[in-house]
């Protein structure tokens, strides 16, 4: 009879474990076709899709930042700016024009500000040019950044990479170029960051067992 408790208490908790657990089609969706990532081999990538422009992804923001600063040593993140319409394309621009420059750390929260608190477009390269010039850049140097090769060759690369994630809307995480959470399927942001967490936890301990195994 002692055992009773015991027991129950397990089956308890496997039934919780399986009422949290991310489901494949509800809580995220995976891609018929995988992306290839970026990653050294053994690592697992996360790439958030995301708009300057999107209040959405400015929320996300305050929790996305800490959330990476956590992330294991095997783990790699990084931002993908999206690219779906005219502006998106601009912002794109100056995401990575701000890259090129040495200043997208500085600069990146403080776009987001810009736009969401100060009520500034910003997409007028003369006016993004401005902006960066308090950043230890002369608008100059800003302007030749936005319209150079090396910028807009990623920007046509983002633009591909959005079609391949088959992205119909921000902010996204993909985890592994398998999985897509967005907040329709999580529900909320807050549980954007939870199933993510999931994800990369089951990816980790796929390409562990893939290690053992060779």
């Amino acid at each position: 009879m002692k055992w009773k408790p015991l027991l129950t208490l397990v089956a308890g908790l496997g039934l919780s474990a399986s009422v949290f657990a991310a489901e494949a089609g509800k809580d995220y969706q995976v891609l018929d076709e995988p992306v290839k990532t970026d990653a050294p081999a053994g690592n697992v990538e996360v790439v958030e899709a995301f708009w300057y422009g999107c209040p959405h992804c400015y929320a996300l923001e305050s929790s996305l930042e800490p959330w990476v600063d956590e992330l294991p040593g095997d783990v790699t993140f990084h931002r993908l700016p999206a690219t779906m319409g005219q502006d998106w394309v601009k912002h794109a621009y100056a995401f990575y024009a701000a890259k090129d420059l040495g200043i997208l750390d500085q600069t990146h929260k403080a776009f987001f500000d810009a736009i969401h608190k100060d009520h500034q477009r910003l997409t007028d390269p003369e006016d993004i040019a401005a902006f960066y010039s308090d950043y230890g850049v002369s608008e100059e140097d800003a302007e030749k950044s936005l319209t150079s090769f090396g910028v807009k060759s990623q920007v046509n690369q983002a633009h591909a990479q959005m079609r391949a994630y088959k992205i119909m809307g921000v902010p996204a995480l993909i985890v592994d170029g398998r999985y897509v959470v967005s907040p329709s399927t999580a529900g909320s942001l807050k549980n954007m960051l939870k199933i993510t967490d999931e994800l990369v936890e089951q990816v980790r301990e796929e390409k562990a067992g893939d290690k053992d195994a060779a």
